[in-house]
């Protein structure tokens, strides 16, 4: 499907190395991809060499940017059509990690959208197995999750792929990171950071890294990394509508 040694040059190029067994599980990653979109809309990004980019490369951002070796717990959340999206969602999907298994594991970062999310969770549990991980998949409203005790402040990191506005994001995410832990935003073209400061910090975040690059050479991104220095306030995060229509 892929071109493994594309993809290996393309992350060796980024200070990545990946073993055979990273790139067997991509190759299979993105089989179960293109198949699985024949069923549902997952994603516009079909072509081998746009999946390697697009999904796998930018993804790889994540470890190229970020610290990972203290790391144990993972919770990633995101809901939404395509990668160029970043409108809020109603409704959100959240991937638990009990333990940080590898750069391997954020090509899950699946999109996924509120209609048939039932389905998209299917794939992503197909994914899960297919390639071996330990991963727990939980359908919830990420405000309703971070309202729960059993994953509220528990996660060492939080992650999120161009889901929302950043200060609509920071309010569905930091509630999950512990005090001391941080939520990483990898984010598109649009950085509105700065704009989210007040918001960041009203929910005990601190910014601590806003990282621009290009990705492959062509496409602007960034990685906000922010630091969880005191814990949520409980009022947040609010009812999906407030969060939507009175932003902080």
């Amino acid at each position: 499907m892929i071109d493994k040694n594309r993809l290996c040059s393309l992350a060796k190029e980024n200070g990545i190395i990946l073993d055979d067994t990273a790139l067997d599980r991509f190759d299979t990653y993105a089989e179960l991809l293109v198949e699985w979109n024949g069923k549902m809309n997952l994603t516009a990004i079909t072509e081998p060499e746009e999946i390697e980019v697009k999904h796998f490369l930018d993804c790889l951002m994540l470890p190229k940017y970020f610290n990972l070796d203290y790391i144990q717990t993972v919770i990633d959340v995101g809901a939404k059509a395509n990668d160029e999206d970043e409108s809020p969602r109603n409704e959100l999907s959240s991937r638990y990690v009990d333990d940080y298994i590898d750069s391997l594991s954020y090509d899950l970062k699946q999109q996924i959208e509120s209609a048939g999310l039932d389905k998209r969770l299917t794939f992503l549990d197909t994914a899960v197995h297919a390639l071996g991980l330990e991963a727990q998949l939980i359908h919830e409203r990420a405000e309703a999750a971070g309202q729960d005790e059993n994953y509220r402040e528990k996660f060492d990191l939080a992650t999120a792929r161009a889901v929302a506005p950043m200060n609509v994001l920071a309010e569905y995410c930091l509630p999950f990171v512990k005090v001391g832990g941080y939520f990483v935003a990898l984010k598109g073209s649009n950085d509105d950071t700065e704009e989210a400061k007040n918001a960041i910090a009203t929910l005990g975040g601190e910014i601590v890294d806003n990282i621009s690059y290009k990705l492959n050479g062509t496409e602007p991104r960034s990685i906000v990394v922010i630091k969880k220095i005191s814990q949520t306030p409980t009022q947040f995060p609010r009812k999906s509508k407030k969060i939507s229509t009175k932003p902080l």
